[in-house]
């Protein structure tokens, strides 16, 4: 009987160590063949370019092909679904935005929960917004401004990418928090920028790469960026949260997975990504976007996705922003 207990114990041992192995071996092994990494704003868009520098790494250091997919529409919400219906098994995965924060409280007949749906990997990038004008307004700070648009209500047209975009959401939270007055018009495409320099809208919470340019050649006046902290692009140009305390809207990006993708292949993704976030090519990339490196945990990237969400969940709410 002591012979048998002990073999079976022996048998029960060996039985709970075997998916522990076989775990440690799928994450040694992992990725065997072509990894895809979806993205939802198209070629040349930040979150295409951030994919494919960290997909290029990805590749280098793994030896398999991360292949870039752009999957546009709906703020990234295309993408989103099609790798929350992807396997579970590290071979399709996410660009994660600001946007994805946005869109789980903004539409209210998503096909997934992204909250639930999607696992996150690892954090990126952030970069500022920056809230400029055509030189036709009367302001030169944001104190200014604010004071032109309280003189002015709703005469001032405010720009944006699109309802429920972040370059949206950050011209309402701007609203919100200043108690002005704006009249939204949303777009689609790039002719923002082209009615903005023309003067059709006067204001735009925008993307500080497509701008700097244009605000370098004097065709748009940058009056404040969007994030806490001053940007290394524009050192000269105030944070927002200077003149309005606590304000804060920044564009972030990270890599997600499809809900109960192992584990321990999440962890070697996070490990890998924050490899590259440490290499100073990368970070000087980034810097070349307009933005700075944002590195942690995969835990770490779940707060900032659940954080990030309940904000603008309480934005959405206050203003009553709808999707059209």
């Amino acid at each position: 009987m002591k012979f048998r207990r002990r073999h079976f114990v022996c048998l029960a041992a060996g039985c709970a160590a075997f998916p522990v192995v076989s775990r440690i071996a799928r994450a040694q092994t992992y990725p065997l063949r072509r990894v895809r990494l979806l993205e939802g704003f198209g070629p040349g868009s930040t979150p295409d370019i951030v994919a494919r520098l960290i997909g290029q790494w990805l590749s280098d250091r793994l030896g398999q092909p991360f292949v870039i997919e752009n999957r546009t529409g709906t703020s990234g919400n295309i993408a989103t679904e099609a790798v929350v219906n992807a396997r579970p098994d590290g071979y399709t995965l996410l660009t994660v935005t600001t946007a994805n924060a946005i869109s789980a409280p903004f539409y209210d007949k998503l096909n997934f929960d992204f909250t639930r749906d999607i696992t996150p990997v690892a954090s990126a990038m952030r970069a500022p917004f920056v809230m400029e004008v055509n030189p036709s307004v009367p302001a030169t700070t944001v104190t200014q401004f604010i004071a032109y648009a309280k003189a002015n209500p709703g005469r001032i047209n405010m720009a944006s990418g699109g309802n429920g975009t972040g370059t949206h959401v950050a011209g309402e939270l701007f609203k919100m928090m200043t108690g002005v007055d704006m009249f939204h018009v949303p777009y689609r495409g790039a002719t923002v920028l082209a009615d903005l320099v023309g003067g059709q809208v006067q204001v735009y919470f925008g993307p500080l790469p497509s701008s700097i340019e244009l605000i370098s050649a004097g065709k748009l006046r940058a009056l404040a960026v969007t994030t806490t902290m001053r940007s290394q692009m524009l050192p000269d140009t105030p944070a927002l949260g200077e003149f309005v305390p606590g304000y804060e809207a920044s564009n972030w990006f990270g890599i997600g997975a499809p809900r109960n993708t192992p584990l321990e292949i999440v962890d070697k993704l996070n490990k890998e990504i924050n490899a590259a976030l440490a290499d100073p090519g990368i970070k000087a990339q980034f810097a070349g976007l307009g933005g700075s490196v944002l590195p942690g945990s995969r835990a770490d990237f779940a707060k900032l996705i659940a954080d990030e969400t309940e904000k603008w969940a309480r934005l959405i709410r206050t203003a009553r922003l709808k999707a059209e």
